[in-house]
């Protein structure tokens, strides 16, 4: 259990310009400490599951301007139960187990959170959710 625990926080980034402070609930400290270590680490799988996401949606997300682009994320993160589940358990799955009895103490405020970070950095790539036929070589 020990191995597990220590190989899993040996995989995440660090983050160098991360401020923790006796100020700081422990909903935000667990952001700063867990989630974003993790969604950084998981980011080209978030990233591949939201373009298979747009590709199971038929795809119209490649139609749309840039603002309805960014509504078309932010929807998708908020409302559709399926991918943010599945989202969630990519970031789930990396917790140790003292970590996910930490998040299990205040699981709803944790999973806005997450998801406001998730939906944060796909929208900062949103420049990759690009049709797949225009990304491919001159």
């Amino acid at each position: 259990m020990d191995t597990r625990q220590s190989q899993l926080k040996s995989i995440r980034p660090e983050f160098l310009s991360t401020t923790i402070n006796d100020n700081m609930s422990s909903d935000e400290r667990f952001q700063n400490l867990v989630l974003r270590p993790i969604i950084k680490f998981q980011n080209d799988l978030l990233i591949a599951v939201f373009r298979n996401y747009i590709n199971k949606h038929k795809s119209v997300f490649y139609d749309l301007s840039l603002e309805k682009r960014i509504d078309y994320i932010e929807n998708a993160i908020h409302k559709d139960m399926k991918l943010r589940n599945s989202m969630k358990g990519m970031v789930i799955g990396l917790f140790t187990i003292e970590e996910y009895e930490l998040y299990i103490q205040n699981s709803s405020a944790l999973n806005k959170r997450m998801m406001n970070i998730v939906k944060e950095r796909l929208l900062s790539h949103i420049q990759l959710f690009e049709r797949p036929e225009l990304l491919t070589a001159v």
